[in-house]
C-alpha cells in the first residue's frame, strides 16, 4: 500500500501521520548515537592475517583490470572522432578541386 492510496480503513491516515514523526526521531537519534566518539573504533592491521592481505591484493586487481575496457573504449572514441574530422576535411578539398575541373562541361543529350 502506497501512502497515496485512498485510506481503505477509518482513521488509517492518522496512524500514519503520528507514526512518521516518531519513526524518524528513532532513526536521527540511532545514527547520532552511532556518530559519536565513544563508539568510533580504530583499525588495527596488527593481528590481521595472510587471507587479509590476499584479499586486499585480489581486490586491487580485479579494480585494475577495469582499466582495460575502459582504456579500450577511451581510445576508439578518440579514433572514432579524429577519423570523422580528417574524413570531413578530406571530402572538402575533393569538392574544391573537382569544382575547378568541371568548367566546361555541358550536359548529355537525352534521347527518348
Amino acid at each position: 500500500m502506497q501512502l497515496t492510496d485512498p485510506p481503505e480503513r477509518k482513521g488509517e491516515c492518522t496512524m500514519l501521520k503520528g507514526r512518521t514523526p516518531w519513526l524518524t526521531g528513532i532513526t536521527v537519534g540511532l545514527f547520532t548515537m552511532l556518530a559519536t566518539p565513544a563508539f568510533a573504533r580504530g583499525i588495527s592491521l596488527k593481528g590481521a592475517g595472510v587471507a587479509l592481505w590476499i584479499f586486499i591484493i585480489i581486490g586491487a586487481i580485479i579494480v585494475l583490470l577495469q582499466l582495460i575496457p575502459a582504456i579500450i573504449l577511451f581510445f576508439s572514441f578518440i579514433g572514432t572522432s579524429t577519423g570523422l574530422i580528417a574524413k570531413k576535411k578530406a571530402s572538402e578539398k575533393v569538392e574544391a578541386e573537382e569544382k575547378v575541373i568541371l568548367t566546361g562541361a555541358e550536359p548529355a543529350p537525352v534521347e527518348k
